[in-house]
């Protein structure tokens, strides 16, 4: 496998770079910087508006559907790009889960109405599959579809929704038979989030922010043509999905962003009166979650070939998951050791040690970091998957 780009993709990316610094507005590029929770929405859907004008809206959908029509090593190049740029994400909800359930299991109709709205950034949308009392174990949960001819009566609460609050649709496990084996009675379904019975319920997190919701559903009345697929077949729909999902969670180039501003602080920081870099200690870990990436990125990299040849992500997703998480908690945690108590400051840019080292909000990130380990699907489950499918325990 040869990991050396061509000179084509070398070109592609130069574009990509050329186009970010003289696109991607200077706000927007701020806030993501500095981790501005509250310019979330507007910066999120005005930047998938600018990519849409640009023909870049879906990096990953079928020309078929509006995508690029790029090769999966020129996603991963305006993947990384763009996060190393600081611009704003493009929801992953819509963009990469939703949507290609959509293009393999939706109906030509449900292509036409739901596919559109994504890609302009005009809709957002949420995920609805972890409830109180089912998470890792996703197949245990409890909200409840009934079918009253036309329409499904949907029952019951999803928890740690992201971003649901800003939402305009959302993606539902549902169960639609009680009788049945569990992955059996489970059906996907598509809810206007505008919808009678619907309640937004925020938690707020460990960092003081309101990423997460608890969305109670009380008779919200949901067309059965909003059903995807088939009933009760919704585990597969879901099984699907979540491979994706969890490619995703990988961040690999925000990782590659985050370990750069971790240099910049080393360098630019001192410990006993040098530069945090000469500390021995310190900079062994950078060395060694450098090597981490490094090895995570050729992982990376053989999903991709395999992506290329049609083959859906398989236990390499859980891999990707379980290590990117895992690397990203790491260097979050070398941030923190190396801005030390400045961390604790309420607003980090104030402080000007943090502004030059260039990562404010440092305990912010920190906090928000514990969660990549346990969502979508925990990494002790996904170390269970790799027993069973690779090492055949």
């Amino acid at each position: 496998m040869d990991l050396n780009f061509s000179p084509q993709e070398i070109a592609f990316r130069d574009e990509v770079r050329a186009f970010l610094k003289e696109h991607l507005p200077a706000p927007m590029r701020d806030h993501t910087r500095r981790g501005e929770g509250r310019h979330v929405r507007e910066d999120v859907l005005g930047w998938q508006r600018i990519l849409y004008a640009r023909g870049w809206g879906a990096p990953a959908w079928p020309v078929e559907f509006g995508g690029t029509g790029w090769s999966k090593t020129q996603q991963y190049l305006f993947e990384t790009e763009c996060a190393q740029a600081f611009a704003p994400m493009q929801l992953a909800f819509g963009l990469k889960m939703v949507a290609p359930v959509l293009m393999r299991y939706g109906s030509p109709e449900q292509q036409k109405r739901f596919l559109p709205p994504i890609i302009e950034g005009r809709d957002w949308w949420c995920q609805g599959y972890s409830e109180p009392g089912a998470g890792s174990d996703l197949a245990s949960l409890k909200t409840r579809a009934d079918r009253e001819g036309d329409e499904y009566v949907v029952n019951g609460d999803k928890a740690w929704n992201t971003l649901g609050q800003y939402a305009d649709w959302i993606f539902c496990l549902v169960r639609t038979d009680k009788n049945a084996k569990a992955q059996r009675g489970i059906s996907f379904l598509l809810i206007d989030m505008k919808t009678p019975g619907i309640t937004v319920r925020p938690t707020r997190l460990l960092d003081g922010s309101l990423e997460v919701n608890e969305i109670r559903f009380e008779n919200v009345r949901v067309p059965v043509s909003h059903r995807i697929g088939e009933e009760n077949d919704g585990w597969t729909y879901a099984k699907y999905l979540l491979g994706h999902e969890r490619t995703n969670i990988a961040a690999l180039g925000n990782c590659k962003r985050e370990l750069g501003r971790l240099k910049e602080m080393a360098r630019s920081l001192e410990r006993r009166g040098r530069p945090l870099i000469e500390d021995p200690v310190f900079s062994t870990r950078v060395a060694e979650v450098e090597l981490d990436l490094v090895a995570l990125e050729i992982t990376n990299l053989r999903v991709i070939f395999a992506e290329e040849k049609q083959k859906a992500p398989g236990p390499e997703a859980s891999i990707l998951k379980i290590r990117g998480t895992e690397i990203q908690q790491r260097i979050s945690e070398l941030q923190m050791e190396a801005i030390g108590a400045r961390a604790l400051v309420a607003d980090a840019d104030a402080d000007q040690g943090a502004r030059e080292a260039n990562v404010p909000r440092a305990l912010d990130a920190y906090l928000n970091l514990r969660k990549v380990t346990i969502y979508g699907g925990s990494n002790e489950i996904q170390r269970n998957i790799i027993a069973k499918t690779i090492l055949k325990l």
